[in-house]
């Protein structure tokens, strides 16, 4: 196992952690991706879901059996420095945080949106970064107060999240009709693979909420338990959701691509279910933002600490709450910043793509670490040899194939941006640290 003192309590549990990651996965995405699934796939959308769940149970898998032995904060960035270096750490350490920062923007000014559909005043520029801020500011400060104050956040908002979702399953079946989960026809494997991209999005997000990992108690146990917890439970209540939606909404499902469940709901409850559902929308994508500030600065503290991040002052740790407070500050700071300037929807398919990156990197860490120094540590170890962790990158790299060619150009000269960061940085520190010592002094 490799543990390091990074002065941070271990206070999170199985129930704290299991919470976390399906706070950060349960997000704005499941309010709106059955509608645009079910237009594409229609009936067959279930086969889509179960392929997404299949991918996301393999590479879980994969974070189990890495995150059971490399147990400090930093979740995948720390798992594919500790296995690549930290070239790879650098790129995913980036690419983390532009996805986080990307998605927090556009998830703030989603829930920004729901807020203006009953309060106009929120559509005023004024009102909206005013919004940003109180967010923003807010889950910085409980965070910095203590890990234990910002988890006990995550876990209420992931009991309140939940219950609008698991009223529309439990009463919605007098609506029901079986009639419209008949599939007439299978869809093609090309067009299961694009809207499995697509839905993919939904089960993002365990990678931000296992950034904690460093504060969990006995972390070689509870990480696997609460990540099959989490798993198993998010892509049940998925399949149900689609299952429902589908089952009251039947073809018209397709047409509702804004707000799918709260039209489910109001049919089912009448207006006041569509209130409640938008609401539930609403905490949602809240409790995401509470997760991704919980977890994302972890990263940025790993990082700075393994000197991949050339910025001391992110290793700081307040000496009273034990938290990466400076991480936190500037985290919470850039994600106010960009949520104030928009969604930032440029970013959007870097960010997705960038994800599946990561989760293969993930996915390889568990056979480079398999030949490395902690291959014999105690640890959660997944059966059938390398089975999962080959079966997980190959799903990958098949979805991303996906990808159009000029999206495929566009990751590729980002990357060459970062590669080119890197070395100048890493020449740049070689320059200063040999000055230090006098090397480049003249006689």
């Amino acid at each position: 196992m490799i543990e390091t003192k990074e002065h941070l309590k271990r206070e999170i549990g199985v129930l704290g952690l299991s919470s976390n990651l399906i706070n950060t996965m349960v997000g704005a995405g499941i309010f709106a991706l059955p509608a645009i699934v079910a237009s594409g796939l229609g009936p067959a959308s279930i086969l889509a879901y179960l392929f997404c769940g299949l991918l996301v149970t393999l590479v879980m898998l994969c974070f189990a059996e890495v995150g059971s032995k490399i147990t400090t904060s930093g979740g995948a960035y720390t798992y594919i420095q500790s296995s690549f270096g930290s070239y790879f750490g650098f790129l995913t350490v980036v690419l983390f945080g532009i996805s986080a920062i990307s998605a927090d923007a556009a998830v703030a000014n989603a829930v920004a949106d729901v807020i203006g559909a009953i309060l106009p005043a929120f559509k005023t520029q004024f009102f909206r970064v005013l919004f940003f801020f109180i967010i923003f500011s807010g889950l910085g400060y409980i965070n910095v107060i203590g890990v234990k104050k910002g988890m006990n956040v995550v876990k209420t908002i992931t009991v309140i999240k939940l219950l609008p979702l698991l009223m529309l399953v439990m009463f919605s079946w007098g609506e029901f009709s079986t009639e419209y989960l008949v599939i007439d026809h299978l869809p093609s494997l090309s067009n299961l693979g694009e809207m499995s991209l697509v839905l993919f999005f939904a089960f993002q997000g365990a990678e931000s909420g296992l950034s904690v990992s460093g504060e969990v108690r006995d972390p070689q146990k509870n990480i696997p338990k609460a990540i099959l917890i989490s798993i198993v439970g998010v892509l049940v209540l998925y399949i149900l959701i689609q299952t429902v939606s589908q089952g009251v909404l039947g073809d018209e499902l397709g047409t509702y691509n804004e707000n799918p469940l709260s039209v489910a709901a109001n049919q089912v409850f009448g207006p006041i279910g569509f209130t409640i559902m938008t609401i539930g929308a609403a905490v949602s994508m809240f409790g995401t933002l509470s997760s991704e500030v919980l977890g994302i600065p972890r990263v940025l503290f790993r990082a700075a600490n393994d000197y991949v991040l050339p910025f001391k002052p992110l290793t700081k740790v307040h000496k009273t709450c034990a938290t990466p407070y400076v991480s936190i500050i500037v985290y919470a700071s850039i994600g106010f910043l960009f949520s104030s300037f928009g969604g930032f929807k440029q970013l959007a398919i870097i960010s997705s793509a960038s994800m599946l990156l990561v989760y293969l990197g993930v996915s390889l860490s568990v056979i480079k670490l398999r030949h490395g120094r902690i291959s014999k540590t105690k640890g959660f170890r997944i059966p059938g040899g390398y089975t999962v962790p080959i079966v997980s990158s190959l799903i990958i790299i098949w979805m991303l194939t996906g990808l159009k060619q000029y999206e495929v150009l566009g990751i590729g000269a980002f990357f060459c941006v970062l590669s080119v960061m890197y070395f100048l940085r890493k020449k740049f520190n070689r320059f200063r640290i040999n000055k230090r010592k006098g090397i480049n002094k003249k006689p």
